[in-house]
């Protein structure tokens, strides 16, 4: 990225303040991709280890597939899914509650294990929106991480080292612009003399 400047003190003075202004704000960026860095690690391992329990708890009622078949799953719903925020260097929704729905039914006209039925379908519907929800954070953090990444290596990489070029560009410019004067002025002096 080419900075555009001129020859002049203003232009140096503009260009230092810029300067200044990457040159601190640099570790702060760094910090941020270092932070999402490690969450996105975390939430990682948290999304596996959701997968890995709802594949458990999937394979440890397939015994009961028989059962399954006589199930009425129109009886339970998710209702509602209640969101919270954390800020992790960016805003990160949470997952407070998910609230089920269950549709009456009869104690006497259906089997016995019908409220144990409930009861397991109500833990794999949480632990797979558990899972969706982590999954949906992770892909959120990752995003965030790359853009922090992308500034980091903006700074780093391209812009600071630019305007640190620019300056010296300038400053050369000056020098020799004063040197010339001097010279010039010696000439003239020397003539007069």
């Amino acid at each position: 990225m080419a900075i555009k400047f001129q020859y002049n003190k203003t232009s140096l003075q503009q260009l230092e303040k810029q300067l200044k202004v990457r040159v601190r704000t640099l570790p702060i960026i760094k910090n941020k991709e270092s932070a999402l860095r490690m969450e996105v690690k975390r939430c990682k391992e948290e999304a596996a280890e959701l997968e890995e329990r709802l594949e458990t708890q999937i394979s440890s009622y397939e015994h009961m597939h028989a059962l399954w078949n006589e199930f009425d799953a129109s009886l339970v719903r998710v209702k509602d899914v209640h969101l919270g925020v954390r800020k992790i260097a960016v805003r990160v929704p949470l997952l407070d509650e998910v609230e089920f729905d269950i549709r009456p039914f009869s104690l006497f006209c259906s089997p016995k294990w019908y409220a144990d039925g409930i009861h397991l379908l109500k833990k794999l519907a949480q632990t797979a929106i558990e899972r969706e929800f982590a999954l949906a954070k992770l892909d959120l953090l990752e995003h965030a991480r790359k853009k922090t990444t992308q500034k980091v290596n903006l700074f780093e990489k391209v812009q600071i080292p630019g305007y640190q070029d620019a300056l010296r560009k300038i400053k050369r410019f000056m020098e020799d612009e004063e040197n010339l004067s001097k010279s010039s002025q010696k000439i003239l002096k020397s003539i007069q003399e």
